[in-house]
C-alpha cells in the first residue's frame, strides 16, 4: 500500500515536516510506501477556471500538479499538511489543491485522506476543516485520530515538544493503515459503492 504525503510548508524541515515525519515512522514499521511532496516553497498558482483540463486530461499549467496527478491516483491514502497562516492552510497548498483535484477525473473515492494543520497557537481547527472539504467532496473517507488532526510549536523544532501533538499524529497514522487495508478487504469482497450518474443543479435557473 502507498501514501501520498503533500507538505504545504515552505520550510523543509519545519514543523509541519515533523509533524509528517512521525506519520512516516508508523508507515514503515507497517510497511506502508511512502511518498512526500514538498511544495510550500513553489510557485504554483491559482485555477483559473479556463476548463481546458475537460478536453486535455491535465491542468493548462505544466507543474508539480500535472506530476501529482498519478501519484494521487496510484496511492492508497493521502496526507495534505499545511502550516497555519490567518486561520488557513498556506495559499500555495490551496492553489495546488484546487488545480489537482479539479483537473484530475480518476476515481478518488475510498482512497483514505487526512489532513494535518501546524501552529504557533490558534487556527488549526479552521484549517483542519479546509482542508478535509477536498476529501469529502470526493468520496474519500476521512481519518481521525484521538484529537483534531494538528501539533503546535512556534520557533523550528519546536513541534517536537509537543508531546500530544505528537501521539495524535501516531494515531492518525495507524487509524489510516486500519482504514486503508479495510478498505481493501471490502473492495475484494463487495467492490465499491454502486455510483449514480451525477446530477449538477443550479440555484439560478
Amino acid at each position: 500500500m502507498k501514501v501520498l504525503m503533500i507538505n504545504g510548508s515552505p520550510h523543509g524541515k519545519g514543523n509541519t515536516s515533523i509533524a509528517l515525519g512521525e506519520m512516516e515512522k508508523i508507515f514503515k514499521v507497517e510497511g506502508i510506501e511512502v511518498e512526500t511532496l514538498q511544495v510550500g516553497q513553489m510557485d504554483i498558482r491559482g485555477c483559473i477556471g479556463c476548463f481546458s483540463c475537460r478536453k486535455n486530461g491535465k491542468c493548462v499549467f505544466d507543474d508539480i500538479v500535472n506530476e501529482a496527478a498519478p501519484k494521487l491516483e496510484q496511492c492508497d491514502g493521502l496526507v495534505v499538511a499545511s502550516p497555519v497562516y490567518y486561520a488557513s492552510a498556506n495559499a500555495t497548498l490551496i492553489a495546488l489543491l484546487d488545480r489537482l483535484f479539479y483537473s484530475t477525473s480518476f476515481n478518488k473515492s475510498m482512497k483514505v485522506g487526512a489532513s494535518v494543520a501546524v501552529a504557533r497557537r490558534g487556527g488549526c481547527s479552521a484549517t483542519f476543516d479546509e482542508l478535509n472539504k477536498y476529501f469529502t467532496i470526493s468520496g474519500m473517507p476521512v481519518a481521525s485520530s484521538q484529537y483534531w488532526n494538528s501539533v503546535h510549536g512556534g520557533a523550528p523544532g519546536d513541534a517536537s515538544l509537543d508531546e500530544e501533538g505528537l501521539q495524535t499524529m501516531r494515531t492518525l497514522a495507524r487509524n489510516m493503515i486500519f482504514l486503508m487495508k479495510s478498505i481493501a478487504l471490502g473492495k475484494e469482497q463487495y467492490g465499491l459503492p454502486e455510483k449514480e450518474p451525477a446530477k449538477r443543479t443550479n440555484f439560478i435557473r
